[in-house]
């Protein structure tokens, strides 16, 4: 009965005129986030308003327990193919855009472009050696999409990270390769020196260059 009442609410949610609504109580901001998890989840696809309007109605018909108006078994496969053409179009128009980015961060002063597209701008230099990939590196830093969203920060954790160098993107291995021990770097890593046009959903979208200050506290050996 519960189960039944938590998705007629939703179903109601999402069947509402699209209009700002007050979130009043705990079960409407719970609602509100599960809407915000499944929205992000297929966010890469781009649908239009019109569009989501026919992810609305499938999702009330099954939700509901109404008869769907087509076969699953049928349609079910093509969903992914769906998917996946959208989300190659919308990483298609993120690396261009991305590379606009860096072409512009990479005529910054101070700034050098690696051979790969890789953007190393030396914010403060140190005065201790250069880390190898097979060192262990530990770091605060804070990555952001290009249009400013944090989407990690060691700072908000309030812990600084430590890893091996070469376990992590190839724009942090060879990024964080350039910066000597307490120094303080800004790096603008290409997509496919990051995350790919998979991305890393649902903080990430596909094809999307990425930005990330960079302090390297230590080299703790191999």
């Amino acid at each position: 009965m519960i189960r039944l009442a938590l998705l007629a609410s939703l179903c109601l949610v999402l069947a509402a005129p699209a209009r700002a609504q007050a979130l009043k109580t705990d079960d409407q901001k719970t609602l509100y986030a599960l809407g915000l998890i499944m929205g992000r989840n297929i966010e890469g696809m781009s649908l239009s308003p019109k569009e989501l309007e026919f992810v609305k109605e499938g999702f009330s018909d099954a939700a509901l327990g109404h008869k769907p108006k087509l076969e699953l078994d049928e349609w079910g496969p093509k969903v992914q193919k769906f998917a996946q053409t959208r989300s190659n179009a919308s990483a298609d128009k993120e690396k261009v855009a991305g590379r606009a980015y860096a072409d512009k961060a990479a005529k910054e002063k101070g700034a050098e472009k690696l051979p790969d597209g890789v953007v190393v701008k030396i914010l403060r230099k140190g005065d201790g050696p250069s880390p190898q990939p097979t060192d262990r590196v530990k770091v605060n830093y804070e990555g952001r999409l290009t249009n400013g969203t944090v989407f990690d920060s060691s700072y908000k954790r309030g812990q600084p990270a430590e890893f091996a160098l070469n376990k992590v993107i190839k724009c942090w291995t060879e990024g964080v390769g350039q910066m000597h021990a307490g120094g303080k770097a800004q790096l603008t890593c290409p997509s496919d020196t990051a995350y790919g046009d998979h991305g890393h959903p649902p903080t990430i979208p596909g094809g999307a260059t990425l930005v990330f200050d960079v302090e390297l506290l230590a080299i703790n050996g191999k």
